[in-house]
């Protein structure tokens, strides 16, 4: 039989493997060295005012702060809902969380019931951590979870959307609660176990939602303060030391170079300075909402609240050699939902077949390069109040206009972003033709919105 050449065997093969490649397999790569480790830090209730570098007015954040300087600071960024459990939700799909359903935060039963909630995230839907484990990536969640709570009894586990390893708090009372305090630690040593193949950590950090628990040698660091300032800034100051350790680890294990860290917030911070509009309450045994005097760097409203100040929160991105340092990114609009393809995108990863993410991803964006956002970023809020800054229901933000909108009272305010950046100044009679438009995508997305929650999210005990 006569030979085939090498070369000829060689075209074939390549033929047939492009053939069958699946959609986004073109940037699938076997090199484990051009694909980053990715550290997604988050924490809750911080808010955007809550940096040094964002001109805290009395808490020191220098790990931070030195992560900003040798990095990227996205400062036109939102998340996806202005609490908790719903703003993790876009994290985990590049999803709108009401697409899931998940409209305000996991917690019992009787109140998912009331809020036509699901008892917990749909482990079904596309999932962040399973695509980049399914490319290769060691995966694991450590911290809070929230995605569903410790009232549900019969929730799954974070195993079951896509993790290999996890040790977490507010998930099912079937499975051990972490300590908060262990968080980081935990991070450490699940990357001293994977440094050598690429790994993806949440690492969700409990500063600065109650109860809060001040220790002793951070809370000398600001004795000249008020008791409710003092409190808040240990709490700050301590997360901010142990994400230190965290940096300096990836340094003596050598693969800082090769790792992406980004640090963001849930959302906005519960009370803006000194304010005491609600009454003093907390999650669990400790100090409670009278110390949560956090600051939203003069941005308009706080959380539960569609504002800036609810939604804008830090967005601080570290890759050493990759990202340009020391840079401040007011112009790019960068959402949420815009972690899961941006991720996948870096890790060579796929999206799987017949999703469509909400977000896009910005990896030219961590890279220095222009990158500007083609999809409008949505936000539904169901639960707002007449009190000032909670009565937006809808939101809608596209280029650099924010509309928003409250559809039982027909009150709408609209804001140039780019021109104003605390959304001060309301255009909305001014720009009525801008208004109807934004109005009519929004209402026109609503419709795309389930009625319902999936059916396999539903407990038991549900009565």
């Amino acid at each position: 039989m006569k030979k085939i050449p090498l070369l000829a065997v060689t075209y074939l093969l390549s033929i047939f493997y492009t053939s069958c490649k699946a959609p986004n397999s073109d940037k699938v790569s076997d090199t484990s060295d051009e694909r980053p480790n990715i550290i997604f830090i988050f924490a809750d209730d911080w808010g955007y005012g809550d940096l040094g570098s964002h001109g805290n007015t009395y808490i020191k954040t220098p790990n931070l702060d030195k992560m900003i300087a040798g990095g990227i600071d996205f400062q036109n960024f939102s998340v996806s809902n202005p609490v908790c459990s719903p703003s993790r939700t876009a994290v985990m799909t590049g999803h709108f969380p009401a697409r899931h359903s998940v409209h305000g935060h996991f917690a019992s039963a009787e109140s998912h019931v009331k809020r036509k909630m699901p008892d917990w995230l749909n482990p079904k839907a596309p999932m962040l951590p399973r695509m980049l484990k399914e490319a290769g990536y060691a995966t694991a969640h450590f911290g809070k979870w929230h995605l569903s709570n410790t009232h549900i009894k019969d929730a799954p586990s974070p195993l079951a959307y896509g993790y290999d390893e996890f040790d977490c708090f507010n998930l099912s009372s079937q499975f051990k609660q972490m300590h908060p305090d262990s968080t980081i630690f935990k991070t450490i040593d699940f990357i001293e176990r994977h440094k050598e193949k690429p790994f993806f950590a949440n690492v969700w950090i409990h500063a600065t939602h109650t109860p809060h628990y001040p220790k002793e040698r951070f809370l000398k660091q600001y004795s000249h303060l008020d008791e409710p300032r003092q409190v808040y800034a240990s709490v700050v100051s301590e997360a901010d030391y142990r994400i230190g350790l965290l940096f300096e680890k990836l340094k003596d294990l050598g693969i800082d170079q090769n790792t992406l860290i980004v640090f963001s917030s849930d959302n906005g911070p519960e009370i803006t300075g000194s304010q005491k509009i609600i009454p003093d309450a907390s999650t669990g045994e400790g100090l409670g909402t009278l110390y949560s005097v956090g600051e939203t760097g003069g941005l308009k409203g706080r959380k539960r609240s569609l504002f800036a100040g609810g939604v804008r929160t830090p967005f601080v991105v570290n890759w050493p050699e990759v990202s340009p340092s020391g840079k401040v990114d007011k112009i790019t609009s960068l959402a949420s939902t815009d972690l899961l393809p941006t991720f996948v995108e870096l890790a060579h990863a796929q999206l799987p077949v017949g999703y469509v993410p909400d977000g896009e991803s910005f990896a030219k964006a961590i890279k220095g390069k222009p990158f500007k956002r083609k999809k409008p970023v949505f936000w539904q809020w169901k639960f707002a109040s007449d009190k000032t800054n909670f009565w937006p229901t809808s939101a809608i933000q596209e280029d650099n206009w924010k509309l928003l909108l409250n559809q039982e009272t027909g009150h709408k305010e609209l804001y140039n972003i780019a021109e104003d950046w605390p959304e001060q100044n309301n255009l909305a009679l001014k720009y009525p033709e801008k208004v109807n438009t934004l109005i009519d995508k929004i209402i026109k997305w609503e419709l795309t919105l389930p009625k319902s929650p999936p059916e396999n999210c539903f407990s038991e005990f549900r009565k």
